[in-house]
């Protein structure tokens, strides 16, 4: 069931970019916050719905997967932030080239926080990986944060869900109970000047789109939460490829992003990678 829950996890990542382009004109923290508190109640319904409240409460009886849980609240927020507003700014090839990089770093996690074995031609992987962020960074003049930051802040998600002993809805529900007053003042005018999110007039398909963001966002992080305590983490960053992927030729070929000669060395770079390492995946798993 791991890999089912993954292959629907990574399936719907990949076309989410059309649903945010859908949203353009609407500020990227204005969708955050909706996104925050429609995963809070859909959770909250789920978890009704099962009788599965009491999850949510033990948690708070937790001190340790309350810890762990709050700091990936912080980073899924980050990670949404991010995506969101590069998708808006032309910026899909940059985070897609992020995406491609999470298997990667997830095989450096699982070497230095896990201790699980690195092999020879993984390392080489994540040294040719490197040569491509490096290219890209010669190519901006500094470092591609974009693609760093969404590497960084969903790998770090996804090893926190691995040393969790959360179940996914609870686990998700109670990080997103802790953004979620933020999210409220904001959409309220709390922390905004010009009266709050509310306030502000959105056409009726604008209207639609922002209450679905619940379950469109709850439902691939749960299959996500469901796929990390199943696989191993480093098998767990194969099947990216998929959300990337798409990412990739939705920039292209459908939003005409330019595509310089640094983004098809850096490409290359990250391709040959994710081939030496998924050779070695399969090779070993034979």
């Amino acid at each position: 069931m791991g890999i089912v829950y993954a292959l629907l996890a990574y399936g719907v990542w990949g076309v989410l970019p059309v649903y945010w382009k859908a949203l353009a004109a609407v500020p990227a923290t204005e969708i955050l916050a909706w996104r925050v508190v429609g995963t809070l109640a859909f959770t909250l319904l789920l978890l009704g719905v099962l009788g599965r409240i009491p999850e949510l409460t033990a948690l708070r009886r937790q001190p340790r997967d309350a810890l762990r849980l709050g700091l990936g609240g912080a980073l899924i927020g980050t990670n949404w932030l991010i995506f969101i507003w590069a998708v808006n700014h032309e910026l899909l090839l940059e985070a897609s080239f992020g995406y491609y990089l999470n298997p990667l770093f997830n095989v450096f996690l699982g070497r230095v926080v896990l201790g699980e074995r690195i092999w020879p031609l993984q390392a080489s992987a994540v040294a040719i990986a490197a040569g491509g962020v490096a290219v890209l960074g010669w190519h901006f003049g500094g470092l591609p944060w974009i693609s760093l930051a969404l590497a960084t802040s969903f790998g770090l998600y996804g090893l926190i869900h691995k040393l969790s002993h959360a179940r996914p809805i609870p686990a998700l529900s109670f990080e997103t109970t802790l953004l979620a007053p933020l999210a409220v003042l904001f959409l309220i005018g709390g922390v905004e000047p010009a009266g709050g999110a509310i306030a502000r007039g959105l056409s009726s398909e604008e209207q639609v789109l922002l209450l679905a963001a619940g379950p469109v966002t709850a439902l691939p992080l749960l299959w996500f939460g469901s796929a990390a305590r199943r696989l191993p983490l480093s098998l767990l960053g194969l099947f990216q490829y998929i959300a990337p992927s798409m990412g990739f030729l939705l920039a292209l070929f459908v939003y005409d992003e330019p595509f310089s000669p640094a983004h098809g060395v850096a490409f290359s770079f990250i391709w040959l990678a994710l081939a030496l390492f998924s050779f070695d995946s399969w090779r070993r798993s034979r």
